[in-house]
């Protein structure tokens, strides 16, 4: 880990530097929460190919990177953006289409892979999925595995409690931990050493910058780090294991980042009608993405009356009255 004393540098020269063809990255975020979007858009401008693409329950992230070729293996539990796509449309698309490997293990079941690797052991016991087809149904054939020295040799092991029948379960499962090459938050302040602050539900972000070789933070607000000393108890990432601090204001849009901006329905509306038509979606990434050189392109796009509409009331966090249809 790069544990220099500034480490802000631009996002193209970061995503440069850490994401290249054909590595294991994960990101982080939830459904529509703090996705970080910004940094997807670089990846996809860009042109990476290959990815092996490792997420908790992510939606919008996941599903720009599937939908522009980015993206060849992905192991995740759930791939979605609410009302606007219960199941993330160009991943589902990829799926049916054979093109895109995918491994689905439980919610809980991804956390603890990201807890494994973070923790530094090579897997953890669970009793999530027992009696259900995740244990049966394995997304990665033998010879995939066989083929790249980073995946596991086996999706999971059910064994029997070596402990004895005192605690309570017969069996358990072992799920295989989870080291990607690069991890990419985004989070509400950090500092020019790394430290990182999240604030709200911070979902599996944590294990996952702690899980990774190399860590990219992006975030809304680059502050002292007197300010983040304050209140050291709320600083979840610690510098030693970020390698890059990338400010970039609204680096979630269109999905949310709580406290300073709601998703942004007018958005993901017209994406949700462009993803389901091939030359359509080929015409939004042409215009939403590789036509613009970084995130404040886009937000110049979009224009000031839009993001005005999605500002975060400072007591509740979110948008109020923002129309949702």
């Amino acid at each position: 880990m790069n544990t220099s004393e500034n480490k802000i540098m631009d996002l193209s020269t970061a995503i440069e530097r850490y994401v290249r063809d054909g590595c294991h990255i994960s990101i982080g975020g939830f459904t529509l929460n703090r996705n970080p979007m910004a940094a997807v858009y670089e990846i996809i401008r860009r042109e990476v190919k290959n990815l092996h693409l490792y997420a908790h329950s992510n939606g919008q992230g996941v599903d720009e990177l599937i939908g522009a070729g980015c993206v060849a293996k992905l192991e995740i539990a759930y791939a979605g953006s609410g009302r606007f796509a219960p199941t993330c449309i160009r991943f589902r698309k990829a799926v049916e289409n054979g093109t895109l490997a995918v491994e689905d293990y439980s919610n809980y079941q991804m956390t603890l892979r990201f807890l494994a690797g973070a923790m530094g052991v090579p897997f953890l016991p669970t009793r999530s999925s027992l009696g259900t087809s995740i244990i049966e149904k394995w997304g990665f054939a033998e010879s995939m595995r066989q083929s790249d020295p980073k995946l596991p040799n086996k999706k999971l092991v059910v064994v029997d409690n070596p402990f004895g029948e005192w605690a309570d379960t017969a069996r358990v499962v072992l799920v295989p931990a989870i080291n990607p090459d690069v991890t990419v938050i985004h989070v509400q302040k950090a500092d020019r050493q790394g430290t990182a602050r999240i604030e709200g539900l911070t979902f599996a972000d944590i294990e996952q910058a702690k899980s990774a070789k190399h860590m990219i933070i992006t975030c809304e607000e680059l502050v002292e780090s007197d300010e983040l000393r304050a209140n050291p108890d709320q600083n979840q990432i610690p510098f030693f294991c970020v390698d890059a601090v990338v400010p970039v204001r609204y680096g979630a849009y269109p999905t949310a980042c709580y406290r300073y901006y709601d998703y942004d329905p007018v958005y993901l509306n017209d994406y949700r009608k462009a993803a389901r038509d091939d030359e359509r979606y080929k015409a939004y990434l042409d215009e939403f993405v590789y036509g613009m050189n970084d995130q404040q392109g886009l937000l110049d796009r979009i224009g000031t009356e839009r993001l005005d509409s999605i500002q975060a009331d400072p007591q509740k966090g979110y948008a109020v009255g923002l129309d949702r249809k």
